[in-house]
Parts: C-alpha cells; sequence; structure tokens
C-alpha cells in the first residue's frame, strides 16, 4: 500500500471521542455508562440520575472524525439502526489533513462538534445505495443537533429536566 492511499488511524483520539460525549451527557445531568469496547451496536447507555425515576435507558452510538477539513460523513450499517436510539457524530477537529502539505496540520485546530442524530433521521438520510453506507452531512441541515441543543434531545427522551435552583433554595 502506498503512502497516499494509506488510511490513518488514531485510536487513542478516537476512543477520547466516546469519554467526550459522555462527559458532556453527565454535565447535562444525563447519567451516562461505557458500554464494553467492540460492544455491537452501541457505545453508551443513558438512565435517568434519580433511580426512583429509571424507566427506560437511551441507547448511543458515537462515530467521530478527527480532521477538520473531512468530508462530514461517516459510516453506519443499516443492520445496526435497531441497536442503538440515537447517534452522536463527533467532529473532534483536531486539524487539517487533506489540505497541502504546506500548510500546518494544527493551523485547522477548532472546538470539537458534537451532533446528536435520533435514529429516525439517520433510517431517513441514511445511503443504502452505497456499499459503504455512508450518511453525509454536508448538504443537510444539522444545526438543530448541534452541542446542548442535540443533548437535549437525550435529556427530554428520559424525562430529565434542566438543573435548576429549588424556589425555597
Amino acid at each position: 500500500m502506498n503512502k497516499s492511499s494509506e488510511v490513518m488511524r488514531l485510536p487513542v483520539v478516537s476512543h477520547g471521542a466516546e469519554f467526550l460525549v459522555q462527559g458532556y451527557l453527565m454535565r447535562r445531568n444525563i447519567l451516562t455508562y461505557k458500554a464494553p469496547p467492540r460492544n455491537e451496536g452501541y457505545d453508551l447507555i443513558c438512565i435517568h440520575p434519580d433511580p426512583r425515576r429509571v424507566t427506560k435507558q437511551i441507547r448511543v452510538q458515537v462515530k467521530s472524525r478527527y480532521a477538520t477539513d473531512c468530508d462530514r460523513s461517516f459510516l453506519v450499517k443499516g443492520k445496526t439502526f435497531g441497536a442503538f436510539d440515537f447517534l452522536i457524530a463527533v467532529f473532534l477537529n483536531i486539524g487539517n489533513f487533506f489540505l497541502r502539505r504546506t500548510v500546518p496540520v494544527t493551523e485547522g485546530r477548532e472546538e470539537p462538534e458534537f451532533y446528536t442524530f435520533p435514529v429516525s433521521f439517520i433510517r431517513e438520510h441514511h445511503d443504502k445505495a452505497s456499499s459503504w453506507e455512508k450518511l453525509r452531512l454536508r448538504n443537510l441541515n444539522i444545526e438543530p443537533y448541534k452541542n446542548d441543543q442535540g443533548f437535549e434531545l437525550i435529556a427530554e427522551a428520559l424525562g430529565i429536566e434542566y438543573p435548576a435552583k429549588p424556589a425555597d433554595f
């Protein structure tokens, strides 16, 4: 395999995406557990933080891309749709890896972005005609699913109100 066709793998960075998502969900008061490595269909389990109100669980698949200048798509197999409730796409934005080599990778470094999609969105926009089974986000309006707005979808599904100071506090 020549250098230009090799795929660069960053397992530490990719693994970190799951922990970033877990941290952000817990920041929103969503109790989140990591599934065992290579678990089929989902990476995280979310439940209500009040043990008396745990009535259901939400299964979350995490997909990540490290390059800021990626094509904003990722692989997701149709056969996995029944194994997760939400898919969170994490664009880690650690730098530009596809631009000219004269530009330092770090010039593309930006804050990570998170997009929380219900499985219904994934089904609707999934490219099943391709053998790669990609979800291409570039030309879709995904702003309603971004960062805190997206995490809120999981909180709503679990019935978790936003943390607030009690009136008599």
